[in-house]
């Protein structure tokens, strides 16, 4: 349950932010008229994702097993994917998102156009929704309790929902870098679960034949209906007993993402003042002595 809120929280605050700070924009600029634009976009987007998870759902459940297997794999390896990127992107534009919304919104308000007001909603709430709709359902089909991980996505994305109307009437203050990071370290532990269990459908569906010796018999700590063996599987996305190939991939991917996110901002970019310095000492000598 606590992954699912966690992604659907994570989701919905980036799609309810944009949304948010361009209707605030709107309405301080006087065209409250024009937000009508924007919930049109909202509403098209987020129909067009609800369909999305559920085609895939429905597909998945048509297939015979070994593609089932497949689609699992790739579903998984997408939802990596998408976190990894998701990530990184917020990582760099977090502190940029406010003014260049502002700007965009501006452009349109100046140009009339209710395309374009639509379209700024329409992209933001469909890539975000997209996101949630191909990573919930990895979490999903390897969910012990799907009533519990629906419910998780559920409140996850009604919380988001409360933060962006708070956003929009001026009274929500969040502080974006920390809750970026801290809900960051969180989606790293699940995708790297992912990407374990991507690679133990891969080698039900026959893509991976190796390295499928038991690795670690972690049935010791993790009991099948336990609060604890919930915790671990949901948060961390360890599994009682991994092959190899899955402990290599978990940890592959565990340990750098969770060292970028983890990273101080202040060492990042005191780095990329280093190598810019150095980079104008190679052009000019003697100028990092000066």
């Amino acid at each position: 349950m606590l992954p699912t809120f966690v992604i659907g929280l994570r989701e919905g605050v980036e799609a309810a932010l944009i949304v948010g700070i361009i209707a605030a924009f709107i309405s301080k600029e006087g065209e409250r008229s024009q937000l009508r634009h924007v919930w049109a976009g909202v509403g098209i987007a987020a129909a067009i994702c609800l369909g999305l998870g559920i085609g895939l759902d429905l597909l998945n459940q048509e297939l015979p097993q070994r593609q089932q297997e497949m689609l699992e794999t790739v579903i998984g390896l997408a939802a990596v994917g998408i976190v990894t990127f998701m990530i990184f992107w917020m990582r760099r534009h977090a502190r940029m998102i406010k003014s260049e919304l502002h700007e965009s919104a501006a452009a349109a308000l100046t140009s009339g156009s209710a395309w374009a007001l639509i379209g700024m909603a329409f992209f933001a709430v469909l890539r975000e929704g997209v996101e949630t709709a191909v990573f919930l359902l990895a979490v999903f089909q390897g969910a012990t309790d799907p009533t519990a991980a629906g419910i998780g996505a559920l409140l996850g994305i009604a919380v988001a929902v409360v933060i962006g109307y708070g956003i929009y009437r001026g009274g929500v203050r969040l502080n974006l870098a920390r809750f970026f990071k801290l809900t960051s370290v969180v989606l790293v532990f699940v995708a790297a679960g992912l990407l374990a269990s991507a690679a133990h459908t891969a080698w039900e569906a026959g893509w991976i034949t190796s390295f499928q010796a038991q690795a670690v018999d972690l049935s010791w700590l993790i009991v099948p209906g336990t609060w604890t063996s919930s915790l671990i599987t949901g948060m961390l996305g360890l599994q009682s007993v991994m092959t190899q190939a899955e402990v290599f991939a978990y940890l592959a991917y565990l340990v750098p993402m969770l060292a970028y996110v983890l990273w101080p901002d202040a060492w990042r970019f005191s780095a990329v003042r280093s190598r810019a310095a150095a980079r104008g000492g190679q052009g000019a000598p003697g100028a990092v002595d000066a």
